[in-house]
């Protein structure tokens, strides 16, 4: 029997990240302002993601990890390991030089429906568990709060299982 492309996907990765088309040029038009969306535009939000995953990867971090221990964090079930990514800040070009961006500010956009790279809103299902990663120089202590704060916040969309952290 032929498997179809899910099942693929399902039997033959350890990690997937989703990402589709439509949410990142919802992202460039919405959020970047961008008038005319290009492939190359779309590309460039993909890498900032994933090199935001694989940061734990290059840089040396309080709680640093690699994308193994990530799944065997995250997945509770070998099934269940596709992620939905989130990233902040996601600002017009420009526009970073005048702001400077607390925790709570980005911990709100990392959990923001328009900043993730899938095409699904996060409250129509639960969180099994989430992974924060923050770079620069932030307060762990501040960091592990706003963690606390959404866990609480949003208890409905979230399973038993902790809100986790990962510094890169």
């Amino acid at each position: 029997m032929e498997l179809i492309e899910d099942e693929q996907l399902v039997e033959n990765s350890d990690e997937t990240f989703c990402i589709d088309n439509e949410a990142l040029y919802d992202i460039c038009l919405r959020t970047l302002r961008l008038k005319s969306p290009t492939y190359g535009d779309l590309n460039h939000l993909v890498s900032l993601v994933m090199s935001g995953v694989t940061t734990c990867l290059r840089f040396p971090g309080q709680l640093n990890s690699d994308l193994r221990k990530l799944a065997v964090n995250m997945v509770p079930f070998p099934r269940l390991h596709f992620f939905m990514v989130g990233f902040a800040p996601l600002i017009p070009r420009g526009s970073h030089r005048f702001h400077h961006f607390s925790v709570p500010e980005l911990t709100q956009q990392m959990f923001d429906a328009k900043n993730m790279m899938t095409a699904a809103d996060p409250r129509q299902g639960k969180y099994l568990t989430v992974a924060a990663i923050f770079r620069g120089n932030v307060s762990t202590k501040e960091v592990e709060e706003q963690m606390r704060s959404v866990q609480t916040k949003n208890s409905s969309y979230c399973t038993k299982y902790p809100l986790g952290r990962i510094d890169g």
